[in-house]
């Protein structure tokens, strides 16, 4: 899964990477040629929202989300272990929930096309919806890890 998650972020920075050189692009548009382009808005927001949703699993996957420790530092070994697992069925609920919302929302937005490129909506939301997934498998994966006992990995000493 980590493999998986890995092949995200590499996705990710490529995305961010086309973002970066979209911005460029429409700011000598305008600036050199007086000339806008809203296709290359709505691939920057394409990119944008991809390049989360598919870094997201990969940070779950690391235990490097945004946390507050305070508490966790102040209680032992096995009340740290039930927060883990609070925290990752907390975690699964989130991607069950946008699993959900893509369910009730793609088939009717699906055959939309967006405004500017013409791209139907399945194939705009895909990436975010691949992303999601994977990030239901990782939380999966971490939940089972916490059952079964064993010891989850300080954040700042898993392998970059």
């Amino acid at each position: 899964m980590t493999r998986l998650n890995q092949t995200g972020l590499w996705v990710g920075m490529g995305l961010l990477a086309l973002l970066a050189g979209l911005i460029v692009l429409q700011v000598v548009a305008r600036n050199f040629f007086d000339k806008g382009l809203p296709w290359a808005d709505e691939l920057a927001r394409f990119s944008c929202f991809s390049m989360v949703f598919l870094g997201v699993p990969l940070l779950a996957i690391r235990r490097s989300m945004v946390s507050v420790t305070l508490f966790e530092e102040l209680v032992g070994d096995g009340m740290k272990r039930w927060l883990h697992l609070a925290s990752e069925l907390a975690l699964m609920a989130f991607a069950g929930f946008m699993l959900w919302g893509f369910a009730a929302y793609l088939p009717r937005a699906g055959k939309f096309l967006t405004p500017a490129m013409g791209m139907p909506n399945w194939w705009f939301y895909s990436l975010a919806l691949v992303g999601t997934i994977m990030l239901a498998v990782t939380a999966f994966l971490l939940i089972i890890e916490s059952l079964l006992n064993t010891s989850p990995p300080n954040p700042r000493e898993t392998e970059q």
